[in-house]
């Protein structure tokens, strides 16, 4: 946990703000073979812009571009990228359009999600929305899908079925289907 030990240029390269330092430690975390890590955006702030989006995003946008490309290249570098998957998402999208506060609220039609690692083909982009980015247009992808990817991703049988605190079985991922664009073999 002592990023101290990591270099001045190396901590600079990640950024010398709470997001960039966060993931730092979650490359030094998989170094020293932490399975599962989960690095919250939030540490640049809420990313709730219900109001004065812009301006928000100009002073967080920066830092997770920063650090996410950081962490993305040096696990890449040491060779750990195919063993570990980086995915960045939220759990829903944002208004296309503006509101009355120079915000955007929430909108569950159309969301982004990056992928990196974990035999995902970089460079990749799929799907694509309207012209007004309300809604999928071209290769949808749907949240069950994005989730059988991960599953995929770690090795795991998206149509697995375990069973539940109630004795209930329960599949993994309901009708959703690894995003095959996105992996290289």
């Amino acid at each position: 946990f002592d990023i101290s030990r990591e270099s001045t240029t190396t901590r600079a390269r990640y950024g010398n703000h709470a997001m960039g330092q966060n993931l730092l430690l979650a490359r030094r975390l998989v170094e020293n073979g932490v399975t599962f890590i989960s690095v919250r955006a939030n540490s640049l702030g809420s990313w709730d812009d219900h109001n004065g989006v812009e301006k928000r995003m100009k002073a967080k946008g920066p830092s997770f571009d920063q650090g996410v490309a950081a962490l993305v290249s040096d696990l890449h570098d040491r060779g750990l990228a195919s063993r570990t998957l980086v995915v960045c998402m939220g759990e829903f999208g944002r208004t296309p359009r503006i509101n009355g506060n120079a915000g955007r609220d929430h909108w569950a039609p159309c969301f982004s999600c990056f992928m990196a690692g974990g035999g995902i083909r970089g460079g990749n982009v799929v799907g694509t929305s309207d012209e007004d980015a309300m809604y999928p247009d071209k290769r949808p992808v749907n949240v069950a899908d994005i989730h059988a990817s991960i599953c995929h991703a770690m090795g795991i049988d998206p149509n697995k079925e375990v069973m539940t605190p109630l004795q209930r079985p329960m599949k993994l991922v309901d009708n959703g289907s690894p995003v095959s664009e996105l992996f290289t073999g």
